[in-house]
């Protein structure tokens, strides 16, 4: 007898991105003569930097030559890529990461939502919350989380980690203790950055408690302040207990190319031994064919003396938005956090006011779109995102728009 997989019907009711959606377009419905702006979702709007468009065509052209033709990538991702990641991400900044323990795939989305299926469906998860949907949604259809609590906004078996202005947005040691723990820094969606000796805390606590910290570093370009890692593997012990996911979609613009990878060292083994690089490289080249040639020749593009320069540009860019964005609500009257190690700003909503019912007073009033901060999760309730990857333009009319709704 055909049957679902009962795990997926755990999944709560609404997806954030896609009630996005709907409200959005039910408004421009309504209103055809607005123009919306988006700060909602994270994508880019600038277009790919030259070194990274030379090397596509030159890749394009090997692709249409017999003698330069490439199929399938090497499971891990083609040498010269992982070299050039191994150089700049890591020995760069002293750490002990070799250029097989890169496995180069299409993105931090998909390794966030796979490299669960290595665990065992026991493990106790523990998140920050707020919290990347993609966290726990991946372990909801592995059947880890139990059952979701309507009122609570919780799953039963997930251990949350409340992230609020009262503790900086920085989590704190669970009073359960967790097998794996999901860490992204800088943050999505609150903007905030966790310092080296307050992760290295977490290192040790995962040594100690034989767990597995699951590492987004994402964001870690955005990252403008001295003392705040740009990798987990800069931490003392980090390679007996940390997986590290890694994106070229923010920092290259690569959200329509495509292409991230993730570190899982050798030294890291479960709670019998058995090493975990082993066990994804088998899940790789099992269910991933690569990716393509042309792809991985534009992320080698990024780690030229070129693309270097393009790429801190890019950054900069961003990151004026979100000075822009932050400062513009500070002076409003806004209590905001985030915007200056990630292009993210996470602010108060005004008068106590839930996050939908700022979202739908943005859109009605404002003709501005973000994401409500619930959700993200529970104590994301009363905050709201908006992101800085829009165009110079469209941020500056969006801060006007949002200092003319009166608070």
């Amino acid at each position: 007898m055909l049957k679902v997989n009962k795990n997926y019907l755990n999944l709560p009711g609404s997806y954030l991105f896609s009630t996005i959606a709907k409200k959005v377009a039910a408004y421009k419905e309504a209103n055809p003569d607005k123009v919306v702006i988006s700060l909602g979702i994270g994508d880019v709007t600038q277009p790919l930097s030259p070194s990274v468009i030379k090397a596509l065509h030159g890749a394009v052209d090997e692709m249409g030559d017999k003698e330069t033709f490439k199929g399938y990538a090497p499971d891990l991702g083609y040498e010269f890529l992982r070299t050039a990641i191994m150089e700049n991400d890591y020995k760069a900044r002293g750490c002990d990461i070799s250029a097989d323990e890169i496995f180069v795939s299409d993105g931090a989305k998909s390794d966030s939502g796979n490299i669960q299926e290595i665990f065992d469906v026991s493990c106790r998860i523990a998140v920050c919350d707020p919290v990347y949907p993609v966290y726990v949604d991946s372990n909801v259809m592995a059947g880890r989380t139990g059952l979701y609590n309507e009122s609570t906004g919780r799953f039963e078996n997930v251990i949350y980690m409340p992230c609020t202005a009262d503790n900086g947005f920085s989590p704190e040691f669970p009073g359960e203790t967790p097998d794996l723990i999901y860490i992204c820094s800088p943050n999505n969606p609150t903007g905030t950055a966790m310092g080296k000796d307050k992760l290295q805390e977490w290192v040790d606590y995962a040594n100690n408690n034989h767990s597995v910290i699951i590492y987004d570093a994402a964001y870690e370009a955005y990252i403008s302040e001295e003392g705040v890692p740009h990798s987990i593997y800069e931490c003392d012990g980090a390679r007996t207990c940390a997986i590290e996911i890694r994106s070229f979609s923010k920092n290259a613009g690569f959200t329509g190319v495509r292409l991230g990878f993730t570190v899982v060292p050798k030294d890291l083994k479960d709670s019998e031994g058995t090493a975990l690089h082993g066990l994804w490289a088998r899940r790789h080249g099992t269910k991933f064919n690569g990716a393509p040639y042309i792809q991985q020749k534009a992320g080698a593009a990024v780690y030229s003396p070129e693309g270097k320069a393009e790429i801190r540009a890019l950054v900069s860019y961003y990151m004026e938005n979100a000075k822009t964005i932050k400062d513009a609500l500070a002076d409003a009257g806004y209590t905001v956090y985030g915007g200056v190690n990630a292009p993210y700003i996470w602010l108060k909503t005004p008068d106590g006011m839930k996050s939908w019912d700022f979202f739908d007073r943005l859109l009605n009033d404002a003709a501005l779109v973000g994401t409500p901060g619930s959700g993200f999760g529970p104590s994301g309730e009363g905050y709201f995102r908006l992101t800085a990857f829009g165009t110079h333009e469209n941020t500056a009319e969006a801060v006007k728009r949002i200092k003319e709704i009166s608070l």
